[in-house]
């Protein structure tokens, strides 16, 4: 007997969506990225779940900001920084908003290189001055490997990606938190202090990641081949699809950063305040295990990141300025920017988790330059077409823009006054 219709359309669909997946997997790093883990281990540390609405929100907010930049690759056919090149036209209006982009891809990268570093010297006792050296070329050999084969690429991100997603399901099993207040706190909002704004707008800025909003439009672009009409509708129903799932897993990894620093160290260990005291307590109070597989998942974390700051950097500069360049020479720019002042702050003391959580701040006060004109653009009929914005998107898209510009704002104003 032949199998019914039905399922043989499930085995169609299922096996386009993964001959499509790649662009949300990719980007869906953001969420787990080591400025996540800086921001969510003080947040949890220091204020138990208080702050979980802020993860669940951000996380909501990214994934429809995501779907509208896939989406805008997908209907034109171009990236979001090559349409924003067009729309500004004159150089005296582009090479400002450039700069700005790059400042947040430094930011990115900052995180990301940072993460790598306090990996290989808690996983292997590298000292930090020689970590940092080493986690300079974190990304070359995958590069390498994978330079004539992006599909290559894609599929090593779900290794990736799974290892950070298995691991924290390990931690937060271990750590068994507390059911009730996960719940509690995921829907009620608190902002107990300063502090909690700080970290609040950190956790924004390391989940709504301008470079991730600049490279999935060049991610799905590269998606189309035919540049049909018809293809294109596939290709963003897949989009919608792979949006939301892979989103919504990377959400609760982010969440679960989060649930296991509260759970492991707010009662007795609030004061944690870099990833190595989190490592270093994890050991004697939940096992070698733990603490092992838990810097097994920032080293993921951070090559997997670095390599999204690296396709988006490329994307942005070859986008904004229309002028092609090497990915090995994009690679040497954005880690010797960032290589120098790290190294010189590493040796002055200065606590890696803090430049991390302020890195992170930057980044969300940088969200703008993506963020206003991929909502304008896509509900733009004449350029989007058929894929043009319904009201309902453009409205809450506009309400999620509207509350990152006021914990902003509130930044802003308080850091003004101290």
């Amino acid at each position: 007997m032949f199998p019914p219709k039905y399922l043989l359309a499930k085995k169609e669909s299922f096996l386009r969506l993964f001959l499509y997946m790649g662009p949300a997997l990719i980007v869906s790093v953001a969420y787990m990225d080591p400025g996540n883990y800086g921001t969510d281990i003080q947040g949890g540390a220091s204020l138990n779940y208080s702050l979980l609405w802020v993860v669940w929100l951000s996380s909501a907010m990214a994934m429809m900001l995501q779907y509208l930049s896939g989406k805008l690759g997908i209907a034109t056919g171009k990236s979001l920084p090559e349409i924003i090149r067009e729309k500004l036209k004159k150089k005296i209006f582009i090479m400002p908003y450039w700069l700005g982009a790059e400042v947040a891809a430094a930011a990115t990268d900052l995180a990301e290189y940072l993460g790598t570093v306090i990996a290989l010297n808690l996983l292997f006792g590298i000292p930090m001055i020689y970590a940092s050296l080493f986690g300079a070329v974190d990304v070359i050999l995958i590069l390498a490997i994978t330079a004539r084969r992006f599909r290559i690429l894609e599929q090593m991100f779900i290794l990736l990606v799974s290892i950070i997603s298995f691991g924290y399901l390990y931690e937060v099993f271990i750590t068994k938190p507390d059911p009730s207040a996960i719940i509690y706190h995921s829907f009620v909002p608190i902002l107990a202090n300063s502090n909690a704004v700080l970290i609040s707008v950190g956790i924004i800025g390391a989940t709504v990641m301008p470079h991730a909003l600049f490279v999935h439009s060049w991610l799905t672009k590269n998606k189309i081949k035919e540049k049909s009409i018809e293809e294109k509708r596939i290709l963003r129903k897949l989009h919608l699809t792979e949006n939301v799932v892979v989103l919504i897993i990377a959400g609760m990894v982010n969440a679960a950063i989060m649930i296991m620093a509260a759970a492991a160290f707010n009662a007795h260990y609030s004061n944690i305040s870099s990833i190595s005291e989190a490592y270093k307590t994890l050991i004697p109070v939940f096992g070698v295990g733990a603490g092992t597989i838990f810097v097994i998942t920032l080293l993921s974390s951070g090559i997997s990141s670095s390599v999204v700051g690296t396709l988006a950097g490329q994307a942005v500069f070859e986008g904004l300025l229309g002028m092609k360049t090497s990915i090995w020479l994009r690679r040497i720019i954005t880690r010797f920017i960032n290589v120098i002042p790290t190294t010189i702050a590493i040796l002055l003391g200065f606590d890696p988790l803090n430049i991390l959580v302020y890195s992170q701040v930057v980044l969300s006060l940088m969200i703008p330059l993506p963020m206003i004109p991929l909502v304008i653009l896509t509900r733009n009929k004449g350029l989007m077409g058929e894929f043009v914005n319904r009201n309902i998107t453009t409205i809450i898209s506009l309400v999620f823009v509207a509350i990152i510009l006021a914990f902003n704002s509130y930044l802003i104003a308080t850091t003004i006054k101290l």
